[in-house]
């Protein structure tokens, strides 16, 4: 019992707490294998591409990206969020990302969705990501169709949507419900990847 209770109290309870035991744990255990770990069963990368189908038998990079939360959107009822921040990669190529996270029924946090891009300069590193909590006053209303796809929080407070452009580039939003209105609080617009150098 008493193992139960240390246990419990020391994994995350916040969506930053994940994702910085999430940033960790690629760095102990591999990129890929910590990316494995922390996704829930029906995870995805944008463009839409099944987690576990794109990371199946991906090996881990001598070395790997290292990142870190800026900021956090979470839901009224505190079960979903979506963080943003920075990121470096191995020859310091620095990248941004956006991650929905939401808490499962036996309490630990894992991710839904996962994209970023490159950036020109990195995003600082700070110790205290701004976190916002969405309004649990009036009643949201999820009714807006995104046009490729989406999905919002079990209270609606918390809502994304994304655009595929034909040439694979995508859009990505977040919305957090203000108590009147939804308010856009991570708006990603992704280029169309490179194609590779020949």
């Amino acid at each position: 019992m008493l193992l139960a209770l240390l246990l419990a109290s020391a994994a995350p309870q916040t969506a930053v707490e994940a994702e910085r035991a999430f940033a960790a744990d690629a760095q102990k255990l591999g990129q890929w294998t910590a990316f494995r770990k922390w996704a829930a069963k029906d995870a995805i990368f944008l463009p839409p591409q099944p987690v576990a189908t794109a990371l199946k038998d991906v090996p881990d990079p001598p070395v790997s990206v290292d990142w870190w939360p800026t900021a956090s959107f979470v839901s009224c009822d505190g079960a979903t969020a979506a963080n943003t921040g920075g990121a470096l990669w191995p020859g310091n190529r620095s990248s941004y990302f956006s991650t929905i996270w939401r808490r499962q029924p036996d309490g630990t946090w894992r991710w839904l969705l996962d994209q970023g891009a490159d950036l020109k300069e990195p995003r600082a590193r700070v110790s205290n990501p701004v976190v916002r909590r969405a309004s649990c006053k009036g009643t949201p209303t999820n009714n807006e169709e995104s046009q490729d796809g989406g999905g919002a929080s079990a209270d609606a407070t918390l809502r994304w949507h994304w655009q595929v452009a034909p040439d694979r580039g995508h859009r990505f939003t977040v919305q957090l419900w203000t108590g009147a209105a939804y308010e856009t609080v991570i708006d990603d617009r992704v280029p169309a990847p490179r194609p590779p150098r020949s």
